[in-house]
């Protein structure tokens, strides 16, 4: 690809990644809150050991998640992590296409990965998601914040959104206990799996002898749906942890054992609004998960199973347009 080539590309692409940021911010923001909402199933014990019943909002589907958003936060509620989103959507679009040769895109907004195997496929989806495991966490941290961030003020949001121990040492928002594993999972399901069955019982992208077969179509998008049984979990799990704070002492908040300058000091968007409840509940952080499994059972010990699939019809959907984007190229 010439360089003119890839600024075209590029320019393409940030044009229809602003356009879609539009429909797609909203709508991500209630998913992204829906998911993390800490919604425990019965009375818990607070730190001295006394009976603390839980007092948080009870949402349990997507669409009556939109609603509450618009209505206690408004429209600006509504579009709370876009600049995070839109920051690093672009470095993570310029970076596939001018560094990694990614295709022409099947969809708008979407940079595909280059065709290089099975293990290409991986390596490239490990890649990137090293490359957006800090943007994933600062943006769902800006989505379930009830503080208010100011779009052009990006150090005092992430004063707000980080620990000082983050701050100061950035790389350890990697070792946020279970992400990593959480996040590296979903990539190798998808990229070696799906990816693998992809190329068996699909033609491949541009191939001159292109027939379809829709018996090998259909079995494929059988097992594209039945991925939602993993897939889902995943994204539930990936998402508590993503909000998950690292503290120089997990045992202590990071006001009473870091440094005084951590105190939040922002205004909250229930004081512009006049409600008295925030959209979401969040688990206290002096009572963190300590991994994957660890979140997966206490996930399913307090909030009950159903927890792990809250919004599955949205990765169902996902996997669907992805079967479907796969042979979208070559049926013209």
């Amino acid at each position: 690809m010439g360089f003119m080539d890839a600024i075209t590309l590029i320019g393409l692409l940030g044009l229809s990644l602003a356009a879609s940021l539009l429909i797609t911010v909203p709508l991500t923001g209630a998913l992204v809150r829906l998911r993390a909402n800490y919604n425990p199933r019965g009375l818990r014990l607070d730190a001295e050991g006394n009976i603390e019943p839980h007092t948080g909002p009870v949402v349990t589907s997507f669409f009556g998640m939109l609603r509450r958003v618009k209505r206690i936060e408004g429209w600006a509620g509504l579009y709370k992590g876009l600049m995070p989103t839109l920051s690093f959507s672009l470095v993570l679009t310029i970076f596939a296409v001018a560094v990694l040769n990614a295709n022409t895109p099947s969809t708008p907004g979407r940079a595909d990965p280059p065709a290089a195997g099975l293990f290409g496929t991986l390596a490239f989806g490990m890649l990137s998601m090293l490359m957006s495991l800090p943007a994933a966490i600062i943006t769902y941290r800006s989505i379930t914040t009830p503080y208010k961030l100011p779009y052009f003020r990006p150090f005092y949001s992430l004063r707000i959104l980080l620990t000082p121990t983050e701050r100061k040492r950035p790389w350890i928002l990697y070792m946020t206990p279970g992400l990593l594993a959480a996040e590296s999972l979903h990539v190798a399901y998808t990229a070696l799996l799906l990816s693998g069955v992809r190329a068996l019982l699909l033609p491949r992208s541009g191939s001159t002898d292109y027939s379809l077969s829709p018996v090998r179509f259909g079995l494929y998008m059988t097992i594209e749906i039945l991925s939602t049984a993993i897939l889902c979990p995943l994204e539930v799990i990936t998402t508590k942890l993503a909000i998950q704070r690292n503290h120089a002492a997990p045992e202590y908040n990071s006001v009473e054992q870091e440094v005084e300058d951590d105190a939040l000091d922002g205004a909250e968007y229930t004081e512009y609004s006049g409600a008295e409840e925030d959209v979401i509940g969040l688990r206290h952080e002096k009572d963190p998960y300590l991994g994957l499994v660890d979140c997966a059972k206490r996930i399913i010990d307090e909030e009950g199973w159903r927890t792990l699939y809250r919004a599955w019809w949205l990765t169902m959907l996902s996997g669907i347009a992805s079967g479907l984007a796969s042979v979208a190229p070559n049926m013209s």
